[in-house]
């Protein structure tokens, strides 16, 4: 009984611990998936940097078109890819990489991102992931990560960012860990320019994460408020039938 209490709490604690230690370098921001140029710009990087090896099967190029406030051939122009299927607006966004390809080229094979923003809880998760690429010349792909440590995927962004060092500082008798941009090999943007572009990003996989949120949060107003009209008048109704028998 006594093993069962100790692997019951350490279910609980596990990713409990898991965020303390990711909390030091993680970066809290906000997301407004009804920012529909944030979501045209952070599919516009999706499309441009992530659908090379990451698909998001359960969306379709259609549905992202009405959602974003584009048109279908915007979408057709611009994000539309097709890998041996006839080209149609109502396919669903694959990638041309395979699972054979990419257990060859990452030992796994990259995951569909189409619930990644839900799967972490926390779209500042994957904020904080993009934006913590350092070089680490032990890795394969030459670059590690501060919240995802060794991680297995190459810095897909890294020529908006540049070369980033790690550095550790004491402060206070405290080690802090920094990343600093490599003044030999910048990025085609400034720190601030490519923190926005990786909202952006995040933005449009959260709303990939759940579609119909604005649509559901619209309903649920007008649901409260036929609740509260309804409980008025069966408050009513309730003393109509009870006024006489007291």
């Amino acid at each position: 009984m006594k093993m069962i209490r100790t692997l019951l709490l350490l279910t609980f604690l596990m990713p409990i611990l898991a965020l303390a230690s990711e909390s030091a370098h993680m970066e809290h921001v906000k997301v407004d998936v009804t920012d529909k140029d944030a979501l045209q710009k952070g599919a516009k990087y999706f499309f441009n940097y992530c659908a090379g090896c990451h698909s998001i099967h359960f969306s379709s190029y259609k549905r992202i078109a009405k959602d974003l406030g584009l048109t279908e051939q915007q979408v057709e122009d611009n994000f539309m890819m097709s890998y041996g299927d006839e080209k149609k607006i109502s396919n669903y966004v694959t990638t041309s990489m395979t699972v054979k390809q990419g257990k060859a080229l990452f030992e796994k094979a990259p995951p569909d991102l189409s619930t990644i923003s839900r799967a972490k809880g926390d779209p500042s998760w994957l904020y904080s992931y993009l934006t913590s690429f350092y070089m680490d010349e032990s890795r394969p792909f030459g670059v590690n990560n501060l919240v995802f440590k060794n991680v297995g995927m190459p810095h897909a962004m890294i020529e908006l960012q540049g070369y980033m060092n790690k550095v550790e500082k004491d402060v206070n008798g405290k080690k802090v860990i920094t990343l600093e941009p490599d003044p030999e090999h910048p990025g085609r943007m400034k720190e601030a320019e490519y923190k926005q572009a990786v909202k952006e990003l995040v933005t449009f996989l959260a709303y990939i994460g759940e579609p119909s949120k604005t649509a559901r949060h619209r309903l649920g107003v007008w649901v409260i408020l036929f609740l509260v009209v309804f409980t008025i008048f069966a408050y009513m109704l309730k003393k109509e039938y009870w006024k006489d028998v007291h």
